[in-house]
């Protein structure tokens, strides 16, 4: 059974939004590294001092989706803390990160991710790393560039499986002149449609959230969200794989086409953890935060077990 530690640091949950955005973000270290083109991209680390002591968990990486920014992990941070060491990034024009111009490929944010990774750890230290949606397919490919330096690697709703991602309709852009409760109703909505399936998940804190991180997007992630990039970076990772989906997904396109994407990760590596969550929608981490902490924390102590053995 896995065993789920007690989180790092408190958090009012029924907090002001705005307050528990802080109260997490005050219990990490802020740091850049620096983008090959110039600028810096933002990363977050939980605990503020550093702690890869070898008999701890490994270093844990996690990479947000598309639009967002660190805070799409916000509701596990303190539990995921408590076990190891977390780099959170915010990827390029997104979150607090400069930009890198209008990338094609998957390629110069992938290696924006494993350069930063590079900078933060000691040379010799291994590390998980886990993407969420467009963070996916970024993570991946940064996985690639590690080599055996990463141990696994984790797709979390991930995107990059061409024609079995289903592409969401009717998101709108709230029009600026509305009033603050109309533009929060417009964001609602867009989070129902596409992030979330339960309305209760959907609470000021989802929404606000979700709004600051559209409020600093500058990256348009979707033409890269519907290729085939993330399969086409398994034949190359040297790490162990795995994959958490809530079985109410809409980008998953049904349940039938999300276990298509267990027997794809199957076929790479057999023993493949894969944990599909019921009554979860895409934001699974936000929406089902115990069950997905349980599903990732389980499947990252099965890789260090199965190392060891």
């Amino acid at each position: 059974m896995t065993t789920v530690p007690s989180p790092a640091f408190d958090v009012d949950w029924h907090a002001r939004p705005e307050d528990v955005v802080r109260t997490v973000r005050d219990r990490a270290e802020r740091l850049e590294t620096p983008l090959a083109g110039g600028g810096v991209m933002v990363w977050h680390r939980w605990p503020k001092e550093p702690n890869n002591r070898p008999e701890d968990a490994l270093p844990l990486v996690l990479v947000h989706g598309g639009w967002g920014s660190w805070t799409h992990w916000l509701r596990n941070v303190p539990v995921l803390a408590a076990r190891s060491t977390v780099l959170a990034c915010d990827l390029p024009g997104l979150g607090e990160s400069d930009a890198i111009g209008r990338p094609e490929t998957i390629t110069p944010v992938a290696e924006a991710v494993a350069a930063g990774i590079e900078s933060l750890l000691d040379a010799n230290t291994r590390f998980d790393i886990a993407g969420f949606s467009f963070g996916g397919i970024a993570s991946s490919h940064a996985a690639v560039i590690a080599g055996e330096r990463c141990r696994s690697f984790t797709a979390i709703g991930a995107a990059g499986f061409g024609d079995l991602h289903y592409i969401v309709g009717g998101i709108q852009v709230p029009d600026p002149r509305l009033t603050d409760a109309e533009i929060d109703a417009v964001h609602r909505n867009n989070l129902k449609i596409l992030m979330l399936a339960e309305d209760a998940a959907i609470d000021p804190l989802a929404v606000h959230v979700h709004r600051q991180n559209i409020s600093a997007g500058r990256f348009r992630s979707r033409r890269i969200s519907v290729s085939n990039g993330l399969v086409e970076a398994l034949p190359d990772m040297q790490c162990a794989i795995g994959g958490i989906w809530g079985d109410l997904d809409v980008t998953g396109n049904g349940l039938a086409a999300i276990e298509q994407r267990r027997d794809i990760f199957r076929q790479h590596r057999p023993d493949s953890p894969f944990d599909i969550i019921s009554g979860g929608g895409h934001w699974i981490m936000y929406e089902k935060p115990e069950a997905f902490e349980a599903a990732l924390i389980g499947q990252l102590d099965a890789h260090g077990a199965a190392e060891a053995a």
